[in-house]
């Protein structure tokens, strides 16, 4: 992914308002992101736990989506599995659930999707984050083959968020 400036994080937003937009918290270390090994910028907002965003380059321009993250209960540790990556973790995966864009999210429309907690599938399909013991299934794919799934899961997400019916 090619590095993004706050500028272009913020103009990237399709389900939520221009001033929402202007007013979320974006990472301040976005110097230091490792662009190279993303296929997308994802973050959880410090000051507001329940809030993720997810912003990814489709067709050649940035594409974000405010996101709303379930918390694991006290004691429900169970196995979950990312439905963007494919890693498994023990409560490291949350039910993210983005408003629709347009007048089907003005309505209350949305989609969700099971995604790791902190955002950083990227970083798990290249093995550059371990999510600890069996979090990866044993696969004949390529790392390349498994990012490019990765991809076409965002991708898919993305879409179903935009899609007008």
């Amino acid at each position: 992914m090619k590095p993004l400036t706050e500028q272009d994080i913020r103009a990237a937003f399709v389900n939520c308002t221009k001033g929402e937009a202007k007013r979320l918290a974006v990472p301040r270390d976005l110097a230091e992101r490792p662009w190279d090994d993303l296929d997308y910028l994802g973050w959880r907002d410090p000051q507001a736990p329940d809030r993720g965003y997810l912003v990814v380059e489709l067709d050649g321009r940035p594409h974000g989506l405010a996101l709303r993250c379930s918390t694991a209960a006290v004691g429900q540790q169970r196995r979950s599995m990312c439905s963007m990556c494919l890693t498994t973790h023990s409560g490291g995966v949350a039910l993210m659930v983005a408003p629709k864009a347009g007048r089907p999210g003005k309505q209350g429309n949305s989609v969700g999707a099971y995604i790791c907690a902190d955002l950083d599938c990227s970083l798990y399909v290249r093995g550059k984050k371990d999510a600890g013991m069996g979090a990866r299934l044993h696969e004949t794919l390529t790392v390349e083959e498994k990012i490019e799934r990765t991809v076409l899961n965002v991708a898919s997400f993305v879409a179903k968020v935009t899609a007008e019916v």
